[in-house]
């Protein structure tokens, strides 16, 4: 792994009598893309207010390459914010946008020249610095505010729900640019979002956060395949949770039935939840499962149809590309693979 960058250490934050953050610890490393995901009022915000210098923290350290900064001003610390609103000035056109920070700090002109053009270079936007930005896309702002917010060289870059303006089909491609722009820059990203989707498709590490509490870290693919508890499971995508017993190692008992899975380190006959995610289980005929029920209803869903499988326990939700009619009976079937064992929510 490459060097820390940033560190939080028993990081907490109050409001007047309320507890944001409650005793975060967090390591971002250099050149990585770390995703801050949450549901609104979960405390991510507060956390980068706090790494860009907003806020102080109310107790905790923040190190930044080992040394604490809780205390230096914005300006001072290595580290740039491209806001949602993207706070463009509508009175410079784009080069001077861009250039805004480099005029402040009075950067020779041919270098601050030189440098606008390569970061317009860099976000698509070769050409357009004579353009007056109140006549620019919302993507295009959006692409003038990472440019003006890179052109500083900052040693990590901000970015605070900056697509929640954007439409559905642009929010993809600034994804894309943005995973790009990371990459071609090698700095470290940390950015805030509450849409899942987003944050599985950009990161490199995903930090998922509820009520002021970390609740789990790690890359997408184990925060979406091996959710560490109930919380996460649920806000990450489509979940079947289902109380269940751990028998013993790789033995689990959930609706009355005993299945094998690869999940181990549990007691005996403890308590656990167990999640088999939507597209994991297939529809086959009754016979050839443990598991039986029937179709209960049918939604097409573009890529797939979401199907609600009505057992004697419980409803079931698969997603599959097979149409199965209403009020046929079927059986569901899945791998030891594809069940994923949890404490419950109390251990």
């Amino acid at each position: 792994m490459s060097n820390k960058i940033i560190e939080l250490k028993g990081l907490t934050k109050n409001f007047d009598d309320q507890q944001v953050l409650k005793g975060i610890d967090l390591n971002i490393y250099e050149n990585e893309f770390l995703t801050l995901l949450g549901p609104s009022g979960c405390g991510k915000t507060t956390i980068l207010r706090i790494i860009a210098g907003f806020e102080e923290p109310s107790k905790g350290e923040l190190l930044f390459n080992g040394i604490d900064i809780s205390k230096v001003p914005p300006y001072k610390r290595e580290i740039n914010t491209v806001f949602q609103k993207y706070a463009l000035f509508p009175f410079l056109n784009v080069h001077d946008n861009v250039a805004f920070g480099l005029n402040l700090k009075k950067v020779d002109k041919s270098v601050v020249d030189q440098k606008v053009s390569r970061m317009l270079k860099l976000v698509g936007l070769e050409g357009f610095e004579k353009r007056d930005v109140t006549l620019l896309s919302g993507g295009q702002q959006q692409r003038v505010a990472i440019a003006r917010a890179l052109v500083n060289e900052p040693k990590v870059l901000l970015l605070d729900e900056p697509l929640g303006a954007l439409d559905a089909k642009l929010r993809k491609e600034m994804q894309f640019e943005l995973k790009k722009i990371q990459k071609e820059v090698g700095i470290t990203f940390i950015f805030v979002t509450h849409d899942q989707e987003e944050a599985l498709s950009m990161s490199d590490t995903v930090v998922v956060m509820n009520n002021g509490i970390i609740q789990q870290i790690g890359s997408p693919e184990d925060i979406y395949n091996e959710p560490e508890n109930r919380f996460v499971a649920n806000f990450i995508g489509d979940s079947n949770i289902i109380e269940g017993n751990m028998i013993r190692d790789c033995l689990v008992c959930f609706d009355g039935i005993e299945f094998p899975c690869v999940d181990k380190g549990f007691k005996e006959n403890e308590e656990v939840e167990v999640v088999l995610r939507p597209e994991d289980i297939d529809i086959v005929e009754p016979e050839k499962s443990k598991l039986k029920g029937t179709v209960a209803s049918i939604v097409f869903k573009g890529v797939h149809y979401e199907i609600i499988v009505k057992t004697d326990r419980r409803d079931y939700k698969i997603h599959t590309t097979d149409y199965h009619e209403v009020g046929k009976s079927v059986g569901l079937s899945f791998t030891d693979e594809d069940i994923h064992v949890m404490y419950t929510m109390e251990n």
